[in-house]
């Protein structure tokens, strides 16, 4: 059976991961507050009035900045905080202050120190997301394709390094590839429709556990596939709440 293996969001782009029991899911929405917020590393041109997409590159994120990777963070949406924590150092901040702001942008800044580029700055806009592509779509992860990645690069692979939303189990390694323009169900409501396969980029070498580029996935994909593409942006055509355990069913 096609399932899910388990859900996960990510706050603040470029931080840690946040496992989910279940999301509900509007049609033409990301998962609610996944990467709701961003930390400008210097001066990025966002303009909260206006947000429009920005690449990575303006960002605190794991393909510039591996370390970052050994940082946890938790995010607290009824409160509006979230807390940082590292090595026995921890702080928390109400990111809808600019008091709470400026905890964190100081934890975080003490944390990088030459790795930043200019003054760090948590950035958000009411209903913008700050992922990679500017379409509102859900990532989904074929694990079997992670563990192929994992066997050729005689590695292994934890997924969280595709940073996706959907952890996907029972289907043969890289058959998302043949999912674009397809529609898919998820659990008894929630209908997607796979937009475009995911190219990958430099965080996928960063050990989580580690906080370090260790293995050239990107590479490995290539050598396998000729592109560097693993998983699949899908857009919420019809809403609903998915869970772990949940049926996954092509139309």
């Amino acid at each position: 059976m096609i399932s899910v293996k388990s859900l996960q969001r990510y706050p603040v782009k470029g931080l840690s991961a946040e496992t989910l029991s279940e999301v509900r899911l509007e049609r033409g929405r990301t998962f609610p507050a996944d990467r709701a917020f961003a930390v400008e590393n210097g001066p990025s041109g966002f303009d909260p009035e206006a947000p429009a997409w920005f690449p990575k590159i303006k960002f605190l994120c794991w393909m510039k900045n591996p370390k970052l990777a050994l940082v946890e963070s938790r995010y607290d949406e009824a409160a509006g905080t979230l807390t940082l924590s590292h090595e026995g150092g921890q702080v928390t901040g109400d990111l809808s202050t600019s008091e709470g702001q400026a905890l964190i942008e100081s934890f975080l800044s003490s944390y990088m120190g030459e790795e930043q580029r200019g003054p760090l700055k948590v950035l958000s806009s009411p209903g913008h997301s700050f992922s990679d592509v500017a379409k509102r779509v859900v990532s989904f992860i074929n694990l079997a394709s992670a563990e192929e990645i994992g066997r050729e690069a005689g590695a292994q692979i934890d997924p969280i390094r595709f940073r996706g939303n959907v952890h996907v189990a029972g289907l043969d390694p890289w058959v998302e590839a043949t999912w674009i323009g397809k529609r898919f169900r998820v659990g008894p409501e929630a209908e997607f429709k796979a937009v475009k396969m995911i190219q990958r980029c430099l965080a996928t070498h960063v050990d989580p556990a580690r906080g370090v580029r260790d293995v050239d996935v990107m590479g490995t994909i290539r050598t396998m596939r000729g592109d560097m593409d693993c998983g699949v942006y899908a857009e919420v055509v019809t809403p609903g709440t998915i869970r772990p355990d949940d049926s996954v069913v092509l139309l």
